[in-house]
């Protein structure tokens, strides 16, 4: 089987499809995101193909596309779609994978079902992305918490935002986690802008060394 990476948020609008691009080419992978919620504007899945230059082949259709920048509940129910989780099993690539979710990981899919929990029986290891902001290190350590309560293997924590070396060494500290790196903000982000601070950031053995912490 080849390697499955899930890119989980702390919350909503921190980075986190910029991270899932730039792991994506540095994996010369696959790009998947299940639900996108929101789609006015433009999708994740088309950011990231333009992030990333790779085809339409190696960027994985969404199961579900909803109107509404909303909680993915929400925005099914306003179409009149119940999510299904058999839907969301994930697809078999010979490339790399690398699994975008929706906002944060206590995100409601329906009224009885937690997205975590669909990442619980999947099985799969996280890389959970987090602010460098004031309020992560809350965000982060409960993020772990739950992700550990379901037996879910954790790869590590990626910083996305400026430079807070406290914050990063408490949340590795307390968290008992592997700090994989930091994404700066990028100014006009590009192809090529993303991939060199990707390289100059982080080691991509650290994602797929196969070492989760329990």
């Amino acid at each position: 089987m080849s390697t499955r990476i899930v890119v989980a948020g702390t919350d909503t609008g921190l980075g986190k499809t910029v991270l899932s691009a730039a792991l994506t080419a540095a994996l010369d992978g696959c790009y998947w995101k299940p639900v996108q919620a929101g789609t006015i504007g433009g999708t994740d899945s088309e950011r990231v193909k333009l992030l990333t230059g790779l085809g339409a082949e190696r960027i994985l259709p969404e199961a579900y596309q909803l109107r509404a920048a909303c909680s993915p509940h929400l925005a099914a129910e306003l179409e009149g779609i119940e999510i299904d989780p058999v839907r969301l099993a994930i697809p078999e690539t010979e490339r790399p994978l690398v699994i975008e979710l929706a906002g944060g990981l206590m995100v409601p899919l329906k009224r009885n079902l937690l997205q975590i929990d669909v990442v619980a029986g999947w099985q799969t290891p996280v890389v959970l992305a987090a602010r460098t902001a004031l309020g992560t290190i809350n965000h982060t350590l409960l993020s772990l918490e739950a992700l550990r309560r379901r037996n879910v293997p954790v790869i590590g924590v990626a910083f996305i935002g400026d430079e807070n070396a406290d914050t990063a060494r408490t949340i590795g500290e307390i968290g008992g986690v592997k700090l994989l790196g930091r994404l700066p903000i990028v100014a006009r982000i590009d192809r090529e802008r993303l991939r060199e601070a990707f390289a100059a950031n982080f080691q991509l053995a650290g994602f797929t060394s196969g070492e989760t912490s329990p």
